[in-house]
């Protein structure tokens, strides 16, 4: 499996639900797996579109695809669809990036000493 592609089980749970599919009122997209494989490519580097490897094709193509599709609501529609039924693959929490204030623990308050100025005493 390549890095950032999709597993097969993965793009038979969303195939059938985009647009540009065989069938699909309108026209045929080329390759919608490899276009949804362009944009988790691009999220999951964290890379501007203009970055995105020679394999997923013109990136301004791409952007402008994933713009209309968001436009849209396809990628609304697909998210609210595996959320549905999410297998929580990602789903975890670090302690080393979860910060808690040190009184949620039950840390004692630290009391602070105030010392009088000499000015104080001449009164």
């Amino acid at each position: 499996m390549r890095r950032y592609g999709l597993r097969d089980d993965q793009w038979d749970r969303i195939r059938d639900m985009l647009p540009g599919r065989e069938g699909y009122v309108g026209a045929t997209a080329k390759n919608n797996r490899l276009f949804v494989e362009a944009v988790l490519y691009r999220y999951r580097a964290g890379i501007p579109w203009r970055d995105l490897p020679e394999r997923f094709g013109d990136p301004i193509k791409v952007h402008t695809r994933f713009s209309r599709w968001a436009k849209s609501g396809v990628w609304k529609r697909m998210f609210e669809f595996l959320a549905r039924d999410a297998d929580n693959e990602y789903a975890m929490i670090d302690s080393t990036i979860v910060r808690a204030h040190q009184h949620s623990a039950g840390a004692q308050k630290k009391t602070v000493r105030t010392k009088r100025s000499g000015a104080a005493k001449a009164d």
